[in-house]
């Protein structure tokens, strides 16, 4: 259903929001100042020089306040350039009045010799215009009669006509005096382009910009630039930062007209439009027109993350700016809600695509990272879970000190911090003399530290186990009683044997390891060849995850959200990650690895293995890999040295001939025995066979290809 305020027509140059701007006839600069001031305006530009503070010798004249205003130079009735024109407000500043500073002056020593205080005042006041490439200067000089000289007193204005800039510059203006006796005023202004002013009928380079029409068509938008056939323009696509520069998205060079679709999971509130003839020094114009969108900031907050930046450094990732706060939380094994560490640390507001630092001693698999704006929690990160492994049932405690070197510790709980010696009926209480012993015999490990107190990780296993030993010890001498009475029936017993390893199996399957599976998908027979690979491994005890399975999700979060969220689970199970190569996904890694520092070229919405090169080769890079990934390829489509180099650091399997080693390290510690692991790589084999007859066979003819859709541009 269309959205209506998404219902823009925005023709660049021709905006709704109309100005009327004033026309100045004329090339030559002018000043005129406000009633009482006499001023003029010297011939031919100055040095753009304020030089160093000097002491005022008596009441003198300085710039208090600077004003600009939009105004159009025109040459001919249909020939304009915008211009700036300055107005600079003036006051006299001194001592002039003040028996203080006249006596400590000198001033007041003799009546006679005192200079007559009815006297006029004259300035040299600097404007100095500043547009990249080019700098200009203008001296203007202001004459005040003496009836207005008052010390601490406005005495007026002088306006200059005027500056001319370029549509869309960003200007700065500087005045100050000569000699300079205070510092300089500055003003600093963003001009608008041909779509802020209506002025495409006075400034001739606004007439050749082409008309933009914004849409919604159903769940996508759609641009439409209605210009003429032959008139080629440029489009690009960007992500207007506030911290750094402008960040490129799509662009391209265009022969009108052009109807242009987004995908709506594309939107998001920086992005902006802009468009240009392609003609010397034309006029680029650009629009943002998803500012306000919901879809946008909801697109935002999916495509944030949070990055763990070794030894203690965090990242917020995210392609626009966000008004944000992060806190530090205990997330307990038990999967209760995440604990805030507020207080004793801070929060601290967020800087997207910036560094920040831990204020901790140590990390910890359990301390988490929680984003929040102040309508609700965006975003929460475990970051050590990958490092460090899984939660662990630790107690955090939180000691508080106060003067004279009293403190106290309490445990943090969902219902709050308990004391570790109160009478309470939760777990930290009942174990608060055990607890507080750690601490002080150095068992705990401390993650923070300064004057106002301190946080304690204190280990919880040794507890547990003395809790349970009892109950082991009764449930072993009940098995050995139990197979005891099985070996006084003997002929039970090999049936007793068969249910024992139908049950072993049971197991082993309900314990079966993770793999995710990622490939390129080349074309319409490898994804089949891949499919029948993962059903057949999906026979042995392992949970296999693999986008062609997972369509829908991959819509809706994305294909680098979709891939992060199966790594990290995959990986936090003990589980693999099989990277399966193919002449496709070769060239994407060879892609990355020869200029890593450029974007991507775009690929399909569900190609997992191209937006999973940015996870996996940092991975590989910092010698994180082995024991985590393992790559497999098969005979006929790659041969064995087409795998780079930098890949080898793990074990990679020539598929179908080193099934059995493949499918032995895909199971770790649970693989079967030499003979049975051949028995199931025989069964996977003659479940590839049909897949892998009919990925061989003769190429289709030219034109049965995948085509490229319009919005696969050039993506920098």
């Amino acid at each position: 259903m269309p959205v209506p305020w998404f219902l823009l027509s925005l023709a660049l140059g021709r905006n709704p929001v109309v100005l009327s701007l004033e026309r100045v006839v004329g090339p030559q600069d002018t000043a005129r100042c406000s009633p009482g001031l006499s001023c003029h305006l010297w011939d031919g530009d100055v040095l753009c020089l304020p030089g160093s503070l000097a002491s005022a010798p008596g009441p003198v004249l300085v710039p208090t306040r600077l004003q600009t205003e939009l105004v159009l130079r025109c040459h001919e009735e249909t020939d304009c350039d915008l211009c700036v024109r300055v107005a600079v407000h003036l006051a006299v500043h001194g001592y002039r009045g003040d028996p203080d500073k006249e006596e400590k002056f000198g001033r007041a020593a003799d009546p006679e010799l005192e200079e007559p205080r009815n006297v006029s005042l004259q300035a040299h006041v600097v404007l100095s215009f500043q547009a990249y490439p080019t700098a200009h200067c203008v001296l203007l000089e202001v004459q005040v009669p003496a009836a207005l000289v008052q010390p601490g007193q406005s005495v007026g204005s002088v306006v200059f006509d005027c500056f001319e800039a370029a549509l869309g510059a960003e200007v700065q203006i500087w005045s100050y005096t000569q000699p300079r006796y205070q510092k300089e005023l500055n003003l600093t202004q963003q001009l608008p382009d041909c779509g802020g002013l209506e002025v495409q009928d006075n400034i001739q380079s606004c007439w050749a910009l082409p008309w933009l029409n914004v849409s919604a068509d159903g769940e996508d938008v759609r641009l439409v630039l209605d210009v003429s056939e032959e008139q080629r323009f440029g489009l690009s696509l960007y992500w207007n930062q506030a911290q750094g520069p402008i960040k490129p998205w799509w662009h391209s060079n265009l022969t009108g007209p052009q109807t242009i679709t987004l995908n709506h999971t594309d939107l998001v509130p920086c992005l902006c439009i802009q468009v240009w003839p392609l003609e010397p020094d034309s006029v680029r114009t650009s629009i943002c027109p998803f500012k306000e969108d919901p879809r946008a900031h909801r697109n935002l907050w999916r495509a944030a993350r949070l990055q763990l930046l070794p030894p203690r450094g965090w990242q917020l990732d995210a392609p626009c700016s966000l008004p944000a706060e992060a806190t530090l939380c205990w997330q307990a094994l038990d999967g209760g809600p995440c604990l805030p560490l507020v207080p004793p640390l801070p929060r601290e507001n967020v800087t997207v695509n910036k560094v920040l630092e831990f204020p901790l001693l140590k990390g910890h698999p359990n301390v988490c990272v929680q984003v929040s704006t102040w309508e609700k929690l965006q975003l929460q990160e475990c970051l050590w879970a990958d490092s460090l492994g899984p939660l662990k049932d630790d107690m955090l405690l939180v000691e508080t000190r106060g003067p004279q070197d009293n403190g106290s510790l309490c445990a943090l709980e969902p219902s709050g911090c308990t004391p570790l010696l109160s009478r309470a009926s939760t777990r930290a209480a009942r174990l608060g003399e055990q607890l507080l012993q750690d601490v002080q015999s150095g068992q705990c490990l401390q993650l923070w530290d300064n004057d106002l107190g301190a946080l304690w990780a204190c280990p919880m296993d040794k507890y547990i186990h003395q809790r349970w030993v009892l109950v082991w010890l009764a449930c072993l001498l009940l098995a050995a009683v139990l197979f005891l009475l099985l070996l006084l029936k003997m002929n039970h017993v090999k049936g007793w044997l068969r249910l024992l390893k139908e049950d072993i199996r049971a197991g082993a399957a309900a314990r079966s390891r993770a793999a995710l599976l990622l490939y390129s998908a080349d074309d319409a027979s490898f994804e089949r060849l891949v499919g029948a690979l993962a059903s057949a491994l999906c026979q042995l005890p392992l949970r296999v995850a693999v986008d062609l399975w997972s369509r829908r999700d991959l819509s809706a979060q994305g294909a680098l959200a979709w891939f992060h969220a199966q790594r990290r689970q995959t990986l936090q199970e003990g589980g693999v990650v099989v990277l399966l190569f193919s002449p496709g996904a070769v060239a994407l890694c060879r892609e990355w690895l020869q200029d890593a520092t450029s974007a991507p070229r775009a690929h399909g919405p569900h190609d997992a293995f191209a937006a999973s090169l940015s996870c996996v080769l940092p991975d590989f890079l910092q010698g994180r890999a082995p024991g985590r990934y393992v790559g497999a390829y098969f005979d006929k489509l790659l041969p064995a040295d087409a795998v780079p180099a930098l890949f080898r650091s793990v074990p990679v399997f020539s598929l179908p001939s080193q099934l059995p080693d493949f499918l032995g390290t895909l199971q770790g510690p649970a693989a079967p025995r030499p003979r049975r692991l051949a028995e199931r790589a025989e069964q996977v084999s003659r479940a590839l066979q049909p897949a892998l007859d009919s990925c061989f066979r003769p190429p289709a003819a030219p034109g049965t290809g995948r085509g490229m859709g319009p919005e696969a541009g050039d993506r920098t």
